[in-house]
């Protein structure tokens, strides 16, 4: 069974319809990898998914349980999308973090709340836990620092960890690499690398075309709020069928 069921979504806003009949699935583990020109629909998609956004029409389903059916009003309550949201992790573009917190305060500050509120995790259990994954973002020497103390590429490792922290079913990224000077993307897709080997179930919205060719399971090419291709990275990056692909694909090579 898939673990995300994405059917039909399409998303208006007035009168301008901003994704299409948009369905997809995605197995426990997988990497996609969503590609396409800016104003594609792509950020709207994972602003979907995450419930930043609502679509108007469709359905979304993880493990098989829907949390999203537009025609069903029991699936849209405000009190309920908070934790629609916890299957979802979302790293932005520009790493959005609180710059009055270190970096291990970044990490740990929603999962503490989330204790606060439901209990039975201890605030030093936490802390241990936040530690551990800015050492696997290799930034043990870091935890005492705030955001303005930290490179780009640091920042947007500790905004790795922290949406990690929460244990997200599916760890989605926003061209997570666009903020950052040439010299420091480097760094960062290595970490998004590392979390593809440890099949970590993750959807890639990135213009980093070498990089989904070798980390994704499968590429979804989008144009104009439609998918307009979808398949294998060696398929649909190196062998497209769609006129549409091949000419971004050709614009792309070409900048």
């Amino acid at each position: 069974m898939s673990i995300l069921e994405v059917n039909h979504i399409e998303k208006h806003f007035g009168a301008t319809r901003v994704l299409t009949d948009i369905s997809f699935s995605l197995e426990q583990g997988q990497a996609l990898s969503i590609i396409g020109s800016s104003g594609s629909g792509k950020t709207t998609l994972l602003r979907c998914l995450n419930f930043l956004e609502r679509p108007d029409h469709g359905s979304i389903a993880v493990k098989g349980n829907v949390i999203f059916d537009a025609n069903d009003p029991k699936t849209q309550l405000e009190s309920e999308i908070r934790k629609k949201r916890l299957h979802f992790g979302l790293v932005f573009q520009n790493f959005n973090l609180f710059p009055q917190y270190t970096a291990l305060q970044n990490v740990t500050l929603a999962r503490e709340l989330l204790a606060k509120e439901r209990g039975g995790e201890s605030k030093e259990s936490i802390q241990q836990a936040g530690e551990e994954l800015l050492a696997r973002m290799g930034l043990a020497d870091r935890v005492g620092h705030f955001p303005h103390q930290l490179s780009g590429g640091q920042q947007q490792r500790v905004a790795i960890a922290r949406a990690l922290a929460l244990h997200p079913d599916i760890l989605c990224f926003d061209e997570p690499t666009s903020a950052l000077d040439p010299e420091l993307t480097g760094e960062v897709l290595r970490v998004i690398r590392s979390l593809a080997e440890q099949k970590t179930t993750m959807i890639i919205v990135t213009h980093e075309m070498a990089f989904a060719r070798d980390v994704a399971d499968q590429v979804i090419f989008m144009d104009s709020g439609v998918i307009v291709e979808q398949g294998a990275p060696g398929d649909v990056i190196d062998h497209p069928k769609e006129e549409r692909t091949k000419q971004f694909l050709s614009r792309y090579a070409n900048d």
